[in-house]
């Protein structure tokens, strides 16, 4: 347990940065989960506007320092493969 009044408040910084990235992650989860239901579903139309938000998303995501940059671009990469195989 914290002991001074400086390692109090950096236990406090830290729940509060915690709980926001976490909400933060689950958003980006959610729409990589969105791209590849839509691509398992065969429907170009619906994934390739997914995958336009899931990108926006990842993209703030990496600039907030939620993931790694180079996780985001990972990620939008292997998405865009699979989204650009549909046709």
């Amino acid at each position: 347990m914290a002991n001074s009044k400086q390692a109090i408040k950096r236990a406090r910084q830290n729940a509060d940065k915690y709980k926001l990235r976490h909400a933060q992650r689950s958003v980006v989860r959610t729409a990589v989960k969105a791209v590849r239901a839509d691509i398992d579903s065969k429907d170009k139309e619906k994934a390739n506007e997914s995958f336009l938000k899931a990108q926006k998303v990842l993209d703030a995501a990496a600039s907030k320092k939620v993931i790694h940059k180079n996780a985001a671009a990972r990620t939008k990469s292997r998405l865009s493969k699979a989204v650009k195989a549909l046709s």
